[in-house]
This record gives C-alpha cells, sequence and structure tokens, in this order.
C-alpha cells in the first residue's frame, strides 16, 4: 500500500511534487466544531517557508486553500483538503541531474523502484522537502486541536554543524527561536549560527542540526502497549521526514552510557500528585506518556544538493563523471525542518487523544470550543511577544 497516508484516528494524506502546480492535505479525523481559518494554517506555515535568507531563495507564498471539510468558520467532521499552489517553480537548474543523480539523494533510489520513465526529476519531485508543506498544514490544525488541553508544541535547533547549546533552554525561549532566522533560542547562538552558515554557502557546502522538541502540558496515560507506543509512533512520525537521520528521547542515546542508578528518576510527590523529579525519560515511560513535558531530539542530515563537486555516474554512459548541483537550496534543511519536527509531533499527540478519548472523536462541545479559542489566542499572543525578544 503506497506510504501516503498517516496516523489512525487523525489522518493525514500528502500530495504533490516540488514542481508541479500545488502540494497539499487531506486531514481526516477531525472532530466537528473546531474553529479553523487560513490564517491559523499560514500562522504555521510562516515559520517554514522559504525566499530568506539562510534557507531556500525559492520565493514561495505558502498561501493556503481550504477546498473542503469547514463550513462557517468550523470543521463540519468531513475530510478538510487544504492546497498550496506553487508559483515559483524553476526547473531548468534540475536538467543535468536527469542523468546525473545527486549523491546523498533520493535520485537513485526512486529510478530502481519506480523505473526510470517514470522519474520526476525536477526539484526531487515527490522525495523533495516541499512535500512537507502539507504536513505543516496537518500539524496547524492538529496544534489548534491540541489546545483543548493547553498542549503546546515548540521547538528549536539545538545544535548545527560543530556548534551546540549545551544548557537547558526555557520554553519560552524554545517558543522564541520561531522569530530567529535560524531557529536558534539565544542571540548568541544565533549570531554564531548565522556566521557558520555564511561561511557553508561561501563554500558551496552544507550542514547538518538538531532539533530538540517540546511538548508542554501533554495529557498522562496516551499510547498503547505493545505496537502502538507513543515513543514508537513519535519515531516512525519524525523518521519519515525528508533528511532526518536520527531520534531521540529523554535522556535518549546518552542513557546508554549511563548507569541504572544514575538513569533511573525519582518519583516524588509534587501538588499531591506522583510526578517526576527530574523528567529523565522525556514524558514517556513504557511508551506511555507520563503528564511530564515531552522532550524529543532528531538529527538532519547536511543537505545533499551542494555546489562543491562530487562523484557520480552519468545514467546515459554508465560512466563515472562529477555534478555539482546549482538552484536554490536550504545551506542547514534542519532550519526549517524544526517545524516540520513540531507538526509532526503535533499530529502523533492529536492522533493519540483522540484515540484515548480525551478528545472526543466526533463533536467538540461549546467548552472545549471556547477552551480552543481562547488557548489559541495565547498562543499566537505569545509568539508575537516573543518576537521582541530575540
Amino acid at each position: 500500500m503506497p506510504g501516503n497516508t498517516f496516523g489512525r484516528a487523525l489522518r493525514i494524506t500528502t500530495f504533490g511534487e516540488s514542481h508541479g502546480s500545488a502540494v497539499g492535505v487531506v486531514v481526516d479525523g477531525v472532530p466537528a466544531g473546531l474553529p479553523l481559518s487560513e490564517s491559523d494554517i499560514e500562522f504555521e506555515l510562516s515559520f517554514r517557508k522559504p525566499g530568506r535568507i539562510y534557507v531556500s531563495g525559492r520565493r514561495e507564498e505558502d498561501k493556503p486553500e481550504i477546498l473542503s471539510g469547514v463550513f462557517n468558520g468550523r470543521t463540519t467532521g468531513a475530510p478538510i483538503a487544504v492546497v498550496v499552489k506553487n508559483i515559483d517553480v524553476i526547473s531548468k537548474p534540475y536538467d543535468e541531474i536527469r542523468y546525473k543523480p545527486r549523491p546523498g539523494h533520493a535520485d537513485l533510489p526512486y529510478i530502481i523502484r519506480y523505473g526510470y520513465e517514470n522519474w520526476d526529476h525536477r526539484g526531487g519531485g515527490r522525495a523533495s522537502a516541499r512535500e512537507t508543506v502539507a504536513r505543516v498544514i496537518g500539524g496547524a490544525i492538529a496544534k489548534k486541536l491540541l489546545m483543548i488541553t493547553d498542549t503546546w508544541v515548540a521547538g528549536h535547533l539545538k545544535s548545527l554543524g560543530p556548534l551546540e547549546l549545551n544548557t537547558e533552554p526555557s520554553f519560552e525561549e524554545i517558543l522564541c527561536s520561531r522569530n530567529s532566522p535560524v531557529r536558534a533560542c539565544r542571540k548568541d547562538l544565533e549570531e554564531a549560527y548565522q556566521d557558520l552558515i555564511m561561511r557553508a554557502m561561501k563554500e558551496g557546502d552544507s550542514y547538518g542540526g538538531v532539533a530538540e522538541i517540546i511538548v508542554r502540558n501533554p495529557p498522562a496515560g496516551l499510547g498503547e502497549p505493545v505496537f502502538d507506543k507513543i515513543k514508537a509512533d513519535l519515531a516512525k512520525a519524525i523518521l519519515s521526514i525528508p533528511a532526518v537521520v536520527g531520534f531521540e528521547y529523554g535522556l535518549g542515546f546518552k542513557a546508554a552510557r549511563m548507569k541504572g542508578s544514575e538513569a533511573n528518576d525519582e518519583i516524588i510527590v509534587k501538588d499531591g500528585k506522583p510526578r517526576w523529579r527530574y523528567n529523565y525519560s522525556g514524558g514517556i515511560l513504557g511508551g506511555i506518556t507520563t503528564g511530564e513535558d515531552i522532550v524529543i531530539r532528531c538529527a538532519f542530515k547536511p543537505t545533499s544538493s551542494i555546489r562543491k563537486p562530487q562523484r557520480t555516474i552519468d545514467l546515459r554512459t554508465m560512466e563515472e563523471t562529477t555534478i555539482s548541483v546549482i538552484g536554490r537550496h536550504d545551506p542547514a534543511v534542519a532550519i526549517r525542518g524544526v517545524s516540520v519536527v513540531e507538526a509532526m509531533v503535533a499530529l502523533v499527540i492529536a492522533d493519540h487523544m483522540i484515540r484515548s478519548g480525551v478528545i472526543n472523536p466526533v463533536k467538540l462541545s461549546k467548552e472545549d470550543i471556547d477552551r480552543i479559542e481562547s488557548n489559541w489566542r495565547r498562543y499566537i499572543e505569545a509568539c508575537g511577544r516573543m518576537q521582541g525578544s530575540q
């Protein structure tokens, strides 16, 4: 079965190619009554938008158009279809890769699987990160739905190449990174990231990075044993993102170098409830959420499309040659990737909230709607306030 659909109770199906007429998504499983507008979606899309310094120079407006599933400003319970037109497509620079697959890209695997004659080489076709527009649209809907429990999802770029934030930022600082051109949560780190990217751009090279995502105030008890553990669904969601090569939560790989006495968290009583002192588990134990903040990190590889000459083959002659990739590419795909990871995390959490009964799968109550609207306004306002502090 083609892998274009993700989720169980809340499902997204994405469509479109990098240089096609449009990209979009069908979101199914959203209960009736959720207040939803194109401006809600556009707000989230603005943080992964290209055409800015330090990211791809492709100038797309990324204006979402809701085609179905919303009436009088609220969801109807029917599938929600949203489309974004591609308006700044320049395919000429990709003529060379039609015969010379790019190292590090999906070009050759796509040719092997689907056949050369069926491969859309323009901008990477379906394998392009342009597809992630659809994910962010779905994530915007999920993020608004999560406001029913005042659950917020925010991320930042924890590291870029050799540079790394070695202290723990506050949630407010992480939210603040949305207004940084390089998704840094602190000004000194932002300046260091910018210098590093400028050097890479001059050299025709790129860098990888690590995104860190925090889910604040998640409901406890989400996740189903054994194979539908929430950590497993989060891993699949995040590893499905283009250029993601690693996933961890809580202590992550650091736990492999520790003793049990160091890695085990202390259970305490706080506000009359059992809690965990340090949240080493990143809000997940046994594949079930604990109610503590969910802490996730994922690694993005360096952007594969670089100007530096690389060895490949010419498919017409089957002889070795070189390629220098021209075009408009992100010098560090991890920068805009933060918004995509946020979206996929939000979709997983919302899916499990519907599956567990935290969210009514059919219709939201008036109390639910009022709570969502109030918390969504707070969220938008908080992002605005953070802009002034960067």
